[in-house]
């Protein structure tokens, strides 16, 4: 019986091995949780569609080419989800919600800017990337929720719309559109 124990012990010790080594791959991820995950190489996990022959559509886990640098390993918990406002059903990884002031209002709240570092870090990059600092649209969205989305927006380099005294009307034949403001 003593010789059935070891072989039983070394099986058992194996498999709660190969469980404290196991890898996060993305595209081994379920759908629920893909988004606001990082694999263990580091990068990002996001969110694809594909059609299928039959024209069906399928959601599929992707590994992006977004490196995080101070966590690996990550599956983003439910309460930071609901406590930035994030989607966890949304496909690939876009700065447009950073426009939302209620998304904004909800990121840069102590729930999810204090205590959610994946997602802060996700939105810190992606407003950096449109020229912005997150801490800075967060006290501008403190301050004035309304007037962020236009800060944000000039921030990018968006530039605003030709601005003209007169009324638009058509143009004259040969005539050319004023260039935009500089």
């Amino acid at each position: 019986m003593a010789s059935f124990k070891f072989p039983f012990f070394l099986f058992l010790s194996s498999l709660f091995l190969n469980a404290s080594l196991a890898e996060i791959i993305c595209e081994d991820l379920p759908k629920d949780v893909c988004a606001f995950s990082i694999a263990s190489s580091g990068k990002r996990c996001l969110l694809e569609t594909s059609v299928e022959k039959d024209g069906n559509v399928e959601y599929q886990c992707k590994t992006s080419e977004v490196v995080v640098e101070r966590m690996t390993e990550y599956i983003e918990t439910d309460e930071c989800v609901r406590a930035c406002g994030v989607d966890r059903n949304s496909i690939g990884i876009s700065s447009d919600s950073l426009l939302e002031p209620q998304f904004t209002a909800k990121l840069c709240a102590p729930a999810c800017y204090q205590k959610c570092p994946n997602i802060v870090d996700l939105y810190f990059n992606l407003a950096a990337g449109e020229g912005v600092l997150l801490p800075d649209l967060c006290d501008a969205q403190r301050a004035n929720p309304r007037r962020t989305m236009v800060e944000l927006i000039s921030s990018s380099g968006a530039a605003p719309g030709p601005v003209s005294s007169k009324p638009a009307g058509p143009l004259a034949a040969g005539e050319a559109p004023a260039p935009a403001p500089l």
